[in-house]
């Protein structure tokens, strides 16, 4: 029964991929659909509906937005990025434009030929972004976390990025075999002279560009909600001032990593500060305009893919500051 309940689903998708295509590729009206596929004009309607609704297809705009386009310059000229992409405001704050931003640009390494080394933090935004990688045969390329996946005592985290992303392009994923934050000093620097580990470290060095998510701290902020780091922890770090985090590095308002708290026992790849090589911080929402600002202040990251609401905010925060 459940086999034929799949097949019957498979039939239903494979229609409705020909549907869209004709639709958005062919440029085929719906009357002109229904007669192809020997449907009715309203079974065609439905069919590129449940199309865009099971995400047989994805939408990219061509035509650039000129507001966002002065606010990346803006942006890109007043932090010297190396890039910079604005995106629409979503009024629901969904993360599907800056997902599908950072995706495009992110193909741009992975379609290469040439044998390259992509490195990437953990989370929501970033997860989104590769949710929009189609798939791909690309074994040539190596795909390399800077950051652990499990919090100490054993939890894995939901927004894994390297493991999702080397399942859709064929690439060698190289996740970091540690918890985000060690028990202790001593563990975080034993867990640090493992093979795997130090393996690991010097692919992130050579990586030719690397996606950060951003982090805000507070109260259910992504390190505490996923249970990387408890209630005490948390409490601690805003106590020190911390503002915002990067690969589960906290910093404070100026973009500083703070020398104290969870940060003496990140287990994952140290951060440069001045960054040095390509770092992309991929985020949006205004709960982490400090965030980001301070992100870019301090310089841990040299480009940046955002919302036109953020854009705004960063850029306002910059006059006064």
């Amino acid at each position: 029964m459940a086999t034929t309940r799949s097949k019957q689903r498979s039939s239903k998708l494979d229609l409705a991929a020909r549907a869209a295509w004709l639709y958005y590729i062919a440029d085929n009206t719906q009357e002109e659909i229904a007669t192809k596929l020997d449907v009715s004009r309203q079974a065609a309607q439905r069919l590129v509906a449940l199309a865009v609704s099971e995400k047989l297809i994805k939408f990219r705009l061509d035509h650039p937005l000129s507001d966002c386009i002065a606010l990346a310059e803006a942006l890109r000229d007043k932090f010297e990025l190396s890039t910079c992409e604005v995106v629409p405001s979503s009024a629901d704050g969904s993360r599907n434009g800056i997902a599908v931003s950072a995706a495009a640009h992110l193909e741009t390494y992975l379609l290469a030929k040439t044998p390259t080394i992509v490195a990437f933090s953990s989370g929501k935004t970033l997860r989104a972004m590769v949710e929009q990688i189609p798939s791909m045969n690309q074994p040539q390329h190596k795909i390399v976390s800077i950051i652990g996946n499990m919090a100490h005592y054993g939890r894995a985290g939901r927004h894994e990025v390297v493991i999702h992303l080397s399942e859709r392009t064929g690439a060698e994923a190289y996740p970091v075999p540690t918890p985000v934050i060690a028990s202790s000093i001593k563990e975080r620097k034993l867990l640090q002279t493992q093979q795997s580990f130090i393996t690991i470290k010097s692919l992130v060095n050579q990586a030719k560009v690397t996606f950060v998510g951003i982090g805000d701290i507070g109260w259910n902020a992504p390190l505490h909600e996923s249970g990387f780091i408890n209630d005490q922890e948390i409490t601690e770090l805003m106590e020190l001032g911390a503002v915002g985090e990067v690969a589960g590095w906290a910093y404070d308002q100026h973009g500083t990593l703070l020398k104290k708290g969870t940060n003496t026992r990140i287990a994952g790849v140290p951060l440069e500060q001045p960054v040095q090589r390509l770092t992309i911080g991929v985020a949006g929402g205004l709960h982490k305009k400090e965030a980001l600002f301070a992100a870019l202040r301090g310089k841990l990251i040299n480009g940046l893919i955002t919302d036109e609401a953020v854009a705004k905010s960063i850029l306002q925060m910059a006059l006064v500051n």
